[in-house]
C-alpha cells in the first residue's frame, strides 16, 4: 500500500488531515514561493501545489504525494500575508462588508503508478460590516496574526464571527484544506483503502 504524503509542514493542513482517519507523513517540499507569477489566483495556487508536491515525490517511489498551496484574492489583488498589524487593520476595513474569494490548489502524484491529477477550489466568504473596535480587539487578542494570509482567522479568535456566510467549500475557507475534494481525488489517483 502507497503512503500518504501532505508536502506541507503547515500544522492547520496536518491537523485537519487527521479528520480523516488514515495514516499519513508531512514532508516540507521547500519550494521558494517568492518566485512564482501573482497575476491570476488560480494559476498560482496550482502551479504552487504542483512544484511542492514535485518536490517531495521524487524523495518516493511508492507513496501518494499532495501538494497544496492556497491565497486570498480582493479586488484584482492576491492577499499577501500582512507584514505588520496597522496593514492588517487595513486589510480587515476593507474586507468589511465585501465579499473575497479563497483559492486552493491541489495537486496529487502516485509515484507508482506515474499518475497525478489537479484541482483548484474556490471558496467566495462574505465578511459582515465590522466596527473599528472589533478589528482592534481582534489584533490585540492574537498574536500570530501574520500567519494567515487573508488577514483574519476564520476558525478561532473573535474573527471566525467575520464571516457572514460563504459559497463553496467550507473545509477549504476554514482549514486551507478541501477534505471533500481530497477524498475524491485519492480514489481517482488510485488510493485503495476506505477513507
Amino acid at each position: 500500500m502507497a503512503k500518504l504524503i501532505l508536502a506541507t509542514t503547515s500544522p492547520y493542513r496536518k491537523e485537519a488531515f487527521v479528520y480523516l482517519g488514515i495514516d499519513f507523513e508531512a514532508e516540507g517540499s521547500n519550494v521558494d514561493e517568492s518566485k512564482a507569477e501573482r497575476n491570476n489566483p488560480e494559476e498560482l495556487v496550482k502551479n504552487l501545489s504542483r512544484l511542492k508536491a514535485e518536490a517531495v515525490a521524487k524523495n518516493h517511489s511508492d507513496a501518494i504525494v499532495i501538494g497544496m498551496d492556497s491565497v486570498g484574492y480582493f479586488n484584482d489583488k492576491i492577499l499577501e500575508k500582512p507584514k505588520s498589524k496597522e496593514e492588517e487593520f487595513q486589510r480587515l476595513q476593507s474586507l468589511s462588508g465585501n465579499n473575497h474569494q479563497f483559492y486552493t490548489g491541489i495537486y496529487m502524484i502516485n509515484t507508482a503508478l506515474d499518475k497525478a491529477i489537479s484541482r483548484v477550489v474556490k471558496t467566495e466568504v462574505f465578511i459582515r460590516k465590522l466596527s473599528d473596535k472589533e478589528i482592534d480587539k481582534y489584533l490585540n487578542e492574537d498574536p500570530y496574526f501574520n500567519t494567515y494570509a487573508l488577514g483574519y482567522d476564520p476558525l478561532r479568535h473573535s474573527s471566525s464571527t467575520f464571516v457572514q456566510r460563504i459559497e463553496g467549500s467550507y473545509n477549504n475557507l476554514l482549514r486551507g484544506i478541501p477534505l471533500e475534494i481530497i477524498v475524491e481525488m485519492l480514489f481517482e489517483v488510485g488510493y485503495k483503502k476506505e477513507v
